[in-house]
C-alpha cells in the first residue's frame, strides 16, 4: 500500500461499528498506509473538511482493545444522501479534489443500505473521470437487512441484548402479575425487516417461556385478531408479554405508530422516524379490557449495550473491516465485504466481496417459512440461524465499576 487511507461511519450506530474501524486502521497500518484518515461525521463532515489523523488519537494496542468496545459511532456519523451524479456535479468535484490533495488510495465506508448508496456512487464517478481511489464498503446494521451478506456486524450484540432484556421483563413480570393481569408490550427496532424482533425468542429456556406472541412487519399486523389473541392469553395467565416491531403495518399500509397521532420526522433517504407502536397498543388494551398495561421501548439501549457485546460479532465486525482494506489495496472498488457462513455446527464463516451495485438500497427480510403461519411467532429456524451470532462475551475494560471507552476528545 503506497497512499493513504480514509475510513467514515454513516447511518445508525451498533455496539460493533468502532471494531471494524479498529479492523480498518489496524490493517492498514500492517499494509503499509502512511496515514490513516477518519472523516467525523461520514460523508457530510468530509465535505466540510473534518477529518483527522488517526494515529493521534489511535496510540497503543490497548487502545485498539478500548475502541472494539466502545459504542455509537466514535468518528461520528451521518445520514447524508449524496445527490445523483448528473444532479450535482460539483459536490463530486469537492469530494475528489479532498481525496486527491490528501493522497487517498483507499476509500472505506462502514454502513448500511443507504451508506453502501454512498459507496456506489462515489465508485461510479470515480470509473467515470478517471480517477485511480478504491471505494469499498463495510457492512453495519443491527437490522440485519443488508443482501447477500449471511448477517451484519451489529446484529450479533443487538439479538444478544434483546433476548437478554425480554427475559428480564418476563421475570420482572412474574413477580408483579399476582392475581393481577399485566400486559407488556416490547416494541423494538425494524421498519420493514423483524430480525431483531424476532431475537426476542431468543429469551426460550429451560428457564423462561419467552414472549408469548412475536409480531414482525413482514406479515400485515390485524388489530383485530391481535386483540382476540391477548383476551384469550389473559384467561390462561397473568403475565403476558408480547414483542412488536415499530414497523407493524396495518393491511391498507399504514404504521400502527401512525394511528396514535404522532407528529412524522423524515431523515434525508425519506425514511419516516417510526414510534408508539407499543404505546398505542397498550393503551388500546386498557380502553378495550381494562387491565394494566406496560409500554417498553428498547430504543438506542439495543444498539449500544456494548457491555452485553457478542464475541463472535466483535470479533466478525474487526474482520470485515480489514478484509475492506485488504480488498482496496488489491484492487477492488464498488464492492461492499460480506460474510458467508461456511458452517453451522461448529460456527464458522469468511468474508468475501460483492458488487455494491447489487446491494445499495436493497433489503434482506426474514424468508417467510421462518415466520409461523398465523404470523404471531418465529420458528425454529430462525433461532438456529441467529443463536451463532450471540455467542461469548468481550469483557468491558471496567473503570470504577463503569466500562472505559475510548474517548474521542473535543476541540
Amino acid at each position: 500500500m503506497k497512499g493513504n487511507v480514509i475510513v467514515g461511519q454513516s447511518g445508525g450506530p451498533t455496539a460493533v461499528i468502532n471494531s471494524s474501524l479498529a479492523g480498518v486502521y489496524k490493517t492498514a497500518i500492517d499494509r503499509g498506509a502512511a496515514k490513516v484518515y477518519g472523516m467525523r461525521y461520514g460523508i457530510q463532515g468530509f465535505l466540510d473538511e473534518q477529518y483527522v489523523d488517526l494515529s493521534k488519537h489511535i496510540k497503543s494496542d490497548m487502545d485498539i482493545e478500548l475502541l472494539k468496545r466502545t459504542p455509537s459511532a466514535y468518528l461520528g456519523s451521518c445520514r447524508y444522501k449524496l445527490p445523483e451524479i448528473h444532479e450535482d456535479k460539483a459536490i463530486y468535484e469537492k469530494i475528489f479534489e479532498i481525496l486527491n490533495r490528501l493522497e487517498i488510495e483507499c476509500f472505506i465506508y462502514i454502513g448500511g443500505n443507504d451508506s453502501m448508496d454512498t459507496i456506489k456512487k462515489l465508485s461510479d464517478y470515480a470509473i467515470i473521470t478517471g480517477q485511480s481511489q478504491k471505494f469499498v464498503g463495510v457492512p453495519k446494521t443491527i437490522d440485519n437487512d443488508l443482501a447477500l451478506t449471511d448477517h451484519t456486524p451489529g446484529y450479533g450484540s443487538a439479538a444478544k441484548y434483546i433476548g437478554t432484556s425480554t427475559k428480564e421483563i418476563i421475570r420482572d413480570g412474574m413477580g408483579l402479575s399476582y392475581k393481577k393481569v399485566l400486559i407488556t408490550v416490547i416494541e423494538i427496532m425494524g421498519r420493514n425487516a423483524g430480525w431483531l424482533t424476532g431475537a426476542s425468542a431468543l429469551s426460550v429456556g429451560e428457564d423462561c417461556d419467552g414472549p408469548d406472541l412475536i409480531y414482525l412487519p413482514e406479515i400485515p399486523f390485524d388489530i383485530d385478531k391481535f386483540m382476540e389473541k391477548i383476551r384469550n392469553l389473559i384467561k390462561k395467565k397473568n403475565n403476558v408479554v408480547v414483542a412488536v416491531s415499530e414497523g407493524i403495518k396495518l393491511k391498507d399500509g399504514r404504521y400502527v405508530s401512525e394511528l396514535s397521532g404522532n407528529a412524522e420526522y423524515v431523515d434525508a433517504f425519506g425514511h419516516k422516524q417510526l414510534t408508539g407502536s407499543a404505546t398505542y397498543l397498550c393503551n388500546l388494551i386498557s380502553s378495550e379490557i381494562g387491565c394494566k398495561t406496560r409500554s417498553v421501548e428498547f430504543s438506542s439501549l439495543q444498539r449500544s449495550a456494548s457491555h452485553l457485546a457478542s464475541r463472535v460479532d466483535i470479533n466478525e465486525a474487526f474482520m470485515v473491516g480489514g478484509a475492506a482494506v485488504k480488498a482496496a489495496d488489491e484492487g477492488d472498488t464498488g464492492k461492499m465485504v460480506v460474510i458467508d457462513r461456511v458452517s453451522d455446527d461448529p460456527y464458522q464463516c469468511a468474508t468475501g466481496i460483492y458488487d455494491v451495485h447489487k446491494i445499495a438500497n436493497d433489503e434482506k427480510l426474514v424468508p417467510r417459512e421462518w415466520i409461523t403461519r398465523d404470523g404471531t411467532y418465529i420458528t425454529e429456524d430462525f433461532l438456529n440461524y441467529v443463536r451463532p451470532l450471540i455467542q461469548g462475551d468481550y469483557a468491558p475494560f471496567m473503570v470504577n465499576g463503569i466500562p472505559r471507552h475510548l474517548y474521542f476528545p473535543k476541540k
